[in-house]
């Protein structure tokens, strides 16, 4: 059986000049958690470090989470200059802390005309998901002392495969809750990955994952959606063709998708222009008609 939380929020770091800083914990799942950055870089001199932690202590015996996380450096001018970066990483009890060393060079964060600052602070967003794989066909707990030890001496690749917390799908190390959605995948097209041959494991799954992520995203409802989100899947699918991955038919569902898009954004242009016609129009009605009454009644007093 799979757990799953994930949250999202936001920290505001105010004073670039410490050497270190962390957010106020947040509990994700059973454990808590919280952001460390290194303004000044730290031991990689020249740039904004972030990390992700686990400070729950102590951790239950044999604790291991498989965490997805995003981190977002907002800049408040151009929404294109916003630095993204996302990543995965086992936590146990030897691994509790995970991130980039290069976030943003300070060279591009500290600039006041830069966009990142605002008021000397800088806003951090962050997203993360906590897998969490319990494995409901394991034998009770055994009371017995050496029993538990032996147990815990486990090692890292043992829990994992005793957990099955990924399954090879075509070649495809996927996560229990996508292994319909992948099946399926190849199911409606075999040769989806023919040509695509890398042999890094990690790398294979990057591009599956940028594939499903593309998939939800054209998956949303129209209102949803902006032209500029299109763009931004159509980048992502030029890469995924470039690197070997046939998916001719998500073109053709992307471009119509786009051309629609596009049209309705036209069309509601042109409806805001009409509705703010036909406001100045009224607008202009109602002042001759206030004009009118105003006439009227001077008339009325002239007459008295």
């Amino acid at each position: 059986m799979v757990n799953q939380e994930s949250k999202r929020f936001c920290w505001v770091v105010k004073d670039l000049r410490c050497e270190s800083c962390c957010s106020v914990p947040i509990q994700i799942g059973d454990a808590n958690w919280r952001l460390v950055a290194n303004p000044n870089g730290n031991r990689d001199a020249g740039n904004f470090s972030l990390f992700l932690e686990a400070i729950t202590e102590p951790l239950p015996c044999g604790w291991r989470r498989y965490v997805e996380c995003g981190f977002t450096i907002v800049n408040h001018l151009r929404e294109a200059h916003t630095v993204h970066k996302k990543g995965w990483r086992w936590f146990d009890k030897n691994t509790k802390i995970c991130g980039f060393r290069d976030m943003v060079p300070l060279s591009r964060l500290t600039p006041i005309n830069g966009g990142f600052l605002l008021n000397g602070e800088i806003t951090i967003i962050a997203e993360v998901g906590v897998l969490e794989v319990i494995d409901t066909l394991s034998t009770p707990q055994v009371e017995n002392s050496e029993q538990r030890a032996h147990d815990d001496s486990s090692s890292s690749e043992d829990v994992q495969n005793k957990d099955d917390v990924t399954i090879e799908v075509n070649g495809f190390q996927v996560l229990v809750s996508q292994v319909d959605e992948v099946k399926a995948l190849f199911e409606k097209h075999p040769d989806l990955a023919q040509g695509f041959s890398l042999k890094n494991q990690h790398i294979k799954n990057a591009y599956m994952n940028a594939l499903l992520d593309l998939i939800k995203t054209l998956c949303k409802a129209s209102k949803e959606l902006c032209v500029e989100d299109l763009k931004k899947a159509d980048d992502t699918l030029s890469d995924l063709i470039k690197a070997g991955w046939n998916l001719e038919w998500l073109r053709k569902k992307l471009d119509q998708a786009l051309e629609k898009q596009v049209e309705y954004d036209a069309r509601i242009r042109e409806l805001e222009k009409q509705v703010k016609k036909r406001k100045l129009a009224l607008e202009e009605i109602e002042t001759d008609l206030e004009k009118e009454k105003a006439a009227a009644s001077a008339s009325l007093m002239s007459l008295d």
